[in-house]
């Protein structure tokens, strides 16, 4: 394997062997990086020379006898050839080596005198490390060459001697034939034999294009590497990569740390500044840092890439392997090391370098004091945060945090640190959090507030309650009206009824503090009292001065109070400025409720699209993992209903059963997730399901007092799932609570929502034309986009049931923009089926069988007869003797033969088939 793809090298070896034993001089180099086999071809050279009778003087060269004066040359002299012919001619050994040989060049002339009688071959390996003594005595012999004396020279090395520069390359031009080989690594195919020889197996072609790149055809490397590898038992396969990896990552730094051994101590302190800053700064500046002159830092750079443990490119020099840059900057001592990247940090400012460069070294970097140093680290800590590397800008604010800091500074690096800790480690913010919220009375006025909101933001609202009412007890006055606020948001956050200790002060009932008029807006709107003075505390709290404004949560929460009296507008403007105030100061937890907000928000206007790219960033600016689990069935739900509206009913079903995070169904939230799952529910006909999902999510809500309609629709649900079972009475009990609650609140979606909901209740005041005639008035002048197209493709349809086609066209046209939006989506789908219907011919004809209908069963299609008849599920079961979930099974099935959404749509198609023999009847 040593000579594999060295047939060139071997025949100008040969070629080198022929003239000499044709008494014909000649000099040959062997050059590479170590481990390239330059060694095994002279040895190869050697045994052939002696083979062919020549005579072989063979000497090695090595770090421990760099300075050992004619070391070399002593083993020329005691090899089996040289001992009897140079020994006796060159005066004692011990002379030699102790400087008091009166000849300068010892046993030079006997050498040249005994080649006359058998042609000499002079073989030295790695000549990089010739002692001078020798290297001057070698240079004599190449001198005295003329190109019929019968002595060939053979070395071999890494191509630089102990000055940085190639041997040969000192020598005066010579007569003698000179050739100097550069040996490369070995090709993929080269590899691969090597592979197949070391592992028995040949391996495949990604494993072996990957060892190949990994040691880079270096056999010495590459040999060691596949025994290591087999020696464990591990096949040559694309599976056993990361096992491939980390050996050649080990066996790399091995051969680092033998090459670095034989390395003088400047050229170590050089290959350690090139590991610090070589990929940052130009070599010049790199050699500075080392403490080196030019000419001696150009023979050390020389003697370093030589040696395979560099590589240059333009300006810059860099270590080649990171295992050899570890190993490297392991050896050093720690305080030598800190030292090391301290004046690397400062030359690279100096410089000019990029300031994340710059932050990259002084991550590793003792506290320095020096002003540019902070100020480094936070626009490092930008940029990561920009290129979502969160972990890295979190690292950029802890070493930050560990210079000289004034006490304002300091508290307003640990907030950002724990805001950019809400993705990389949030529990870890958390426990930051803490921190600020537990420094007394002698933090800057403000912060104390601003980490509780931080925390909130996140979703941990235990935590938020429990910080709030501690810092109560020793804050200033400016700040205690701002802990009250968040306090009592945190308490609407949680399902539980926990009594607080110590007693926290109640809201007052017109609050002077912006953050207090947004907590209580909020609190009025949830349960559906006094629209207008909800609407005037949630506009106080976003437009009031105060050293609570930065607060975020509170005037989200006004955001959300105007959502729900009907202020879209402004509550739109106002989530877009907190969004661009929470972006600006790297709040991801923030970010990612602003834009659920504003998500949920387009949900109501019907824009589908909008909320899919505002649910997508948020998901990114705070993933579910890192989301407190009080609040990610928020998400979730917002994702379902999306879902459900866009006509993507098997993603919502998917969502709605996938699993929820331990302690998700604590919180308020879960009460929206809950009732998510019911729309899914109903579309797909589990109307039992629906109804106790629905009438769950309500019991949640009203334990908590939360009782207006604007919040969940679930009455209306659980009213349309009692009708489809048979439960009249419930129905219309829920549908007349919804309107009622509705109207006692106001707000125009709210009011207009019940009347629709009602409209769908045969036996509903003014009957379904009347009621859903009003649900599009009241509705037209409302930002529920969504709610209002819903009311006219109902009043079409009720229209159409009394014969009105011209009505029934005049509002099926008004849909036109709804549809255009959303294709594919449920209300798109309803109203193709209205327009179907509007379009038939009239007259007596009746309308023809749906082919679909035929892959009904029988017991199927008497099941769909009495469900379109008006009968509920519970009527069905004992009309036809089975039980109720076998019914809600055949009418699943019954819907998804016949592609159509649910029960109205089966009630139309029932009525226009008209009586067939096949019906129930």
């Amino acid at each position: 394997m040593d000579l594999l793809e060295r047939g060139r090298e071997q025949a100008a070896l040969t070629s080198l062997l022929t003239s000499l034993g044709g008494r014909r001089a000649g000099i040959v180099t062997l050059t590479g990086r170590p481990g390239h086999a330059q060694n095994a071809l002279l040895r190869w050279a050697a045994r052939r020379a002696r083979d062919g009778g020549l005579s072989v003087l063979h000497a090695q060269a090595s770090p421990a006898e760099r300075d050992v004066r004619y070391g070399v040359i002593a083993q020329l002299m005691t090899s089996p050839t040289g001992q009897a012919e140079c020994g006796p001619a060159g005066g004692s050994l011990r002379e030699l080596m102790e400087h008091r040989h009166p000849d300068p060049l010892p046993g030079l002339d006997a050498t040249l005198h005994s080649a006359q009688e058998m042609p000499t071959l002079v073989a030295i390996e790695d000549t990089q490390w010739l002692d001078p003594a020798s290297l001057r005595w070698l240079h004599a012999l190449v001198r005295r060459l003329t190109p019929d004396t019968p002595v060939a020279v053979l070395a071999s090395g890494s191509g630089v001697s102990a000055k940085g520069r190639d041997w040969l390359g000192l020598l005066p031009t010579s007569p003698v034939p000179a050739k100097q080989l550069v040996l490369r690594g070995l090709t993929e195919n080269g590899v691969a034999t090597v592979v197949e020889t070391v592992c028995g197996t040949p391996g495949d072609q990604r494993f072996t294009a990957t060892v190949a790149a990994a040691t880079e055809g270096n056999p010495a490397v590459l040999r060691d590497v596949l025994s290591q590898f087999t020696g464990q038992g591990h096949e040559p396969v694309a599976a056993r990569l990361p096992e491939l990896r980390t050996i050649t990552a080990a066996v790399v730094g091995d051969h680092a740390t033998r090459a670095l051994h034989g390395l003088p101590a400047e050229a170590v302190s050089l290959l350690r500044a090139l590991a610090v800053c070589g990929e940052l700064l130009s070599f010049p500046l790199v050699r500075a840092l080392a403490g080196l002159r030019p000419v001696r830092g150009q023979e050390l750079h020389v003697m370093l890439e030589a040696a395979g443990l560099t590589v240059s490119g333009g300006t810059k020099t860099q270590v080649r392997h990171p295992t050899v840059k570890a190993r490297v900057l392991e050896d050093m001592a720690t305080g030598e090391r800190a030292q090391l990247y301290s004046r690397a940090a400062e030359l690279a400012h100096r410089a000019w370098a990029n300031d994340e460069d710059v932050a990259q070294i002084l991550l590793r970097t003792p506290p320095l004091g020096a002003p540019w140093v902070v100020s480094t680290l936070r626009e490092s800590f930008a940029a990561a945060l920009r290129a979502e590397d969160h972990g890295r800008a979190a690292a950029y604010l802890s070493r930050a945090l560990r210079e000289p800091l004034e006490p304002r500074e300091r508290a307003r690096l640990t907030l950002e640190l724990a805001a950019a800790e809400a993705m990389s480690a949030p529990l870890a913010g958390d426990r930051r959090l803490g921190e600020l919220v537990r420094a007394g009375s002698g933090a800057p006025e403000g912060l104390r507030a601003r980490a509780v909101d931080l925390g909130l933001a996140r979703g941990d609202s235990d935590w938020a309650r429990r910080a709030a009412a501690e810092a109560l007890c020793d804050v200033r006055p400016g700040e205690r009206d701002s802990l009250v606020a968040l306090f009592w948001l945190a308490d609407e956050s949680r399902d539980d009824t926990e009594p607080m200790v110590p007693e926290v002060p109640a809201l007052p009932e017109r609050p002077s503090s912006p953050a207090q008029s947004g907590v209580r807006a909020w609190r009025l709107a949830v349960r559906g009292e006094d629209l207008e003075t909800t609407r005037k505390l949630a506009r106080a709290a976003l437009t009031g001065d105060g050293s609570d404004t930065p607060l975020v949560l509170p005037r989200l929460a006004a955001c959300r109070a105007l959502i729900l009296t009907d202020d879209h507008e402004e509550a739109r403007a106002e989530l877009d400025a907190l969004l661009t105030a929470a972006r600006h100061g790297h709040n991801r937890a923030a970010t990612a409720r602003i834009l659920t907000l504003r998500a949920e928000l387009s949900l109501r206007a019907g824009r589908f699209d909008a909320v899919e790219r505002d649910v997508e960033t948020a998901e990114r600016a705070l993933p579910m993992s890192s989301r407190h689990p009080l609040i990610a069935p928020s998400l979730t739900a917002l994702r379902i209903m999306t879902a459900v509206e866009a006509g993507r009913q098997g993603y919502a079903r998917s969502l709605a059963a996938a699993p929820t995070r331990p302690g998700a169904e604590e919180s308020v939230a879960w009460s929206a997730l809950l009732f998510a799952r019911a729309r899914v529910a109903a579309v797909d006909g589990r109307w039992t399901e629906a109804m106790e999902l629905a009438k769950e999510s309500g019991r949640r809500l009203l334990r908590r007092r939360w009782s207006n309609p604007a919040l969940l629709y679930w009455r209306p649900q659980a009213a349309a799932a009692c009708y489809a079972l048979g439960d009249r009475e419930e129905a219309e009990r829920l549908s007349q609570e919804e309107l009622r609650l509705s109207r006692r609140w106001g707000s125009a979606s709210a009011v207009g929502l019940a009347e629709l909901w009602t409209a769908r209740m045969p036996g509903s005041g003014g009957g379904p034309v009347v009621r859903a005639r009003e649900a599009v008035r009241v509705l037209r002048g409302s930002p529920a986009r969504l709610s209002y197209a819903w009311a006219l493709a109902r009043l079409a349809s009720c229209e159409l049931e009394e014969g009105d086609s011209r009505a029934a066209a005049l509002s099926l046209s008004q849909l036109s923009t709804f549809i255009t939006a959303c294709p594919q989506g449920r209300l798109a789908t309803a109203v193709r089926g209205l327009t179907e219907r509007l379009e038939r011919p009239a007259g007596p004809v009746p309308p023809a069988l749906p082919r679909e209908w035929t892959t009904l069963s029988e017991a199927e299609q008497r099941t769909a007869t009495f469900a379109g008849r008006g009968h509920g599920n519970r009527e069905i079961a004992e009309l036809l003797s089975v039980s109720r979930r076998t019914v809600e099974l055949r009418l699943s099935n019954t819907y998804r033969k016949l592609r159509i959404t649910g029960r109205e749509e089966l009630c139309v198609l029932v009525r226009n088939m008209g009586e067939r023999p096949s019906d129930a009847s």
